[in-house]
């Protein structure tokens, strides 16, 4: 089965997955809404009753409900119109809000009894609780008329209730029409101690004397509310399954459409890079994909180009190494060769000068071996390192030392500039031959009555080791290619400045594998300076100090 089709395949049972689960959990979600929506409701006609009962409780009379009402609407976002049992209307929201009252809701109305209920304690005898229900029928007429005269008066009313469930009413300014009760409330009449008598044979005897309770206080409380919610004809929270089922399918219909786009754009590019990769596989090194875009197809496209890039140049790299090293040796080869058979022809005669210089010229053809050697096993991460401590001042002295004849007999002179010790971690040996033929470059590129400089310093964390010279200086377009291998700023690659072409390739791989860095600034007619920069063991001794 193909890519395309594999894809469109895995995106179709995606997209399916994906809509049913969608219309599944939009379902859910919907049923959620319409219950909670719910819940909400019946909280909204909990707290509109309580608030209201709780009003009638405290003030004995409905007058100035209104803004109690309007508030209520407000909070609840709910139409609400009040009227008494007898269709007394009382306050409408609407009404209040300055808009016409609308048509109320069919929905059942909500009751609201504002009389108190009787708090009888357990245990008590039938004779105790009718007379606390006596006194508390007393009580109640009394505060309830109280409540009233202050509520018309403009007073705060406050309302709390006492041990048999009856409202106790302050108010922080009491007008002086209404008279608050004192003491204990005036005595039953004989008709309601009858009344409550009635309730010995009641088996709910309780019930029976909250019921006398209500008949008896009936003319001094507020009367019953009844309460309308709502404006008729309002829809209620309902779920249509028809357009959940058109997203869905609208859904499924644009995944697919995106697969065949997907598809499509996924495997022109990919296509592009099949066919580059098997020229590449069969020796065409110059074959590129084109890219455009940002997407991670461009990121790989561009990721091939670059590896393909590399392998051509690594490919050139490894030709010119090959011809170098064949320029190299062709022409020492071919003398060694020459005046050896002429030594066996006896055209020349063996004299300790030749001998001489034939040895030199090999030990010239085997240096050059040997850095071969050096920098491919450095390339290849297989040059061995042996790590101690280094004072770099001590191992500038000593390469100091050991090319003191050297610039002697150039007429150089070799200075040293390192005020105190600076150590790091590193293998002598390897950093002596950086430092060997970075001095070596510049002896030979120093004229007569020149200087070469070994300087050490120090920068934070870093030691910075350099060499700087007099001498005639490299021009800028050659400093890019001065680490490669066998190049030399002579054009004719004459050995008149001496050296293999590989020194500084050598140096470079090793300051690398020591993780520092090494750089080159050169001015024509001024002089060249080398600076190896590498990671230091601690405080320098200033620092301590």
């Amino acid at each position: 089965m193909s890519f395309r089709l594999r894809v469109l395949g895995l995106l179709m049972l995606v997209a399916m997955a994906a809509t049913a689960a969608t219309g599944w959990l939009t379902l859910r979600q919907a049923n959620r809404q319409v219950q909670e929506s719910v819940t909400a409701g019946r909280q909204e006609v909990s707290r509109i009753t309580g608030d209201l009962r709780a009003y009638g409780f405290a003030h004995g009379t409905w007058e100035g409900l209104s803004p109690t009402v309007s508030r209520l609407a407000k909070d609840t976002g709910q139409r609400i119109r009040i009227a008494t049992e007898n269709d007394v209307l009382l306050a409408d929201s609407d009404a209040l809000e300055g808009r016409a009252p609308r048509p109320v809701s069919n929905q059942p109305p909500v009751l609201v009894d504002p009389r108190p209920r009787l708090r009888i304690p357990a245990g008590q005898l039938p004779r105790t609780s009718m007379k606390l229900t006596a006194t508390a029928i007393a009580q109640y007429r009394a505060e309830a008329a109280y409540a009233a005269c202050l509520t018309r008066a403009g007073a705060e009313v406050t309302a709390r209730p006492d041990d048999t469930g009856v409202p106790r009413i302050s108010a922080e300014r009491r007008p002086e029409q209404c008279k608050e009760p004192k003491g204990e409330p005036d005595a039953q009449t004989p008709q309601d101690l009858e009344v409550i008598r009635t309730c010995e044979s009641e088996q709910q005897f309780a019930t029976c004397l909250q019921r006398v309770f209500n008949e008896r206080v009936g003319s001094a409380a507020p009367p019953r509310l009844v309460i309308r919610l709502g404006v008729r004809d309002e829809s209620p929270p309902t779920l249509a399954a028809a357009p959940t089922m058109a997203v869905a399918g609208g859904v499924a219909l644009a995944a697919v459409l995106g697969a065949l786009l997907l598809s499509r754009a996924v495997l022109r590019p990919v296509r592009a890079m099949t066919l580059a990769a098997g020229g590449l596989g069969e020796g065409d090194l110059g074959r590129r994909v084109p890219v455009s875009g940002r997407d991670e197809i461009a990121q790989l496209g561009r990721a091939f180009n670059r590896m393909a890039e590399s392998i051509q140049a690594v490919e050139e790299r490894q030709r010119r190494l090959t011809g170098d090293i064949a320029h190299e040796l062709r022409t020492p080869l071919a003398n060694l060769r020459g005046y050896l058979e002429a030594l066996r022809d006896g055209v020349v005669e063996p004299t300790p000068e030749l001998l001489d210089s034939l040895h030199e010229e090999a030990l010239l053809q085997q240096r050059i071996v040997d850095d071969l050697q050096d920098l491919a096993l450095a390339e290849a991460g297989a040059l061995t390192y042996h790590r101690v401590r280094v004072d770099l001042r001590e191992l500038l002295e000593a390469a100091g030392t050991a090319h003191r004849a050297q610039a002697d007999a150039a007429g150089v002179a070799l200075r040293l500039e390192a005020p105190r010790p600076v150590d790091v971690i590193a293998d002598a040996d390897r950093l002596r031959q950086v430092v060997g033929n970075l001095v070596g470059n510049a002896l030979r590129a120093t004229a007569p009555g020149g200087t070469v400089t070994l300087a050490l310093g120090r920068h934070g964390d870093l030691a910075l080791l350099e060499v700087r010279d007099t001498g005639k200086g490299i021009p800028a377009e050659d400093l890019p290619h001065l680490f490669d291998r066998f190049w030399r700023a002579d054009a004719a690659r004459g050995r008149a400045t001496g050296g293999s072409g590989l020194g500084l390739s050598i140096a470079r791989q090793i300051v690398t594998d020591h993780q520092g860095t090494i750089a080159v600034e050169s001015t024509v007619g001024v002089g060249t300076a080398f600076t190896v920069t590498l990671a230091t063991t601690g405080p320098s001794p200033a620092d301590a100090g």
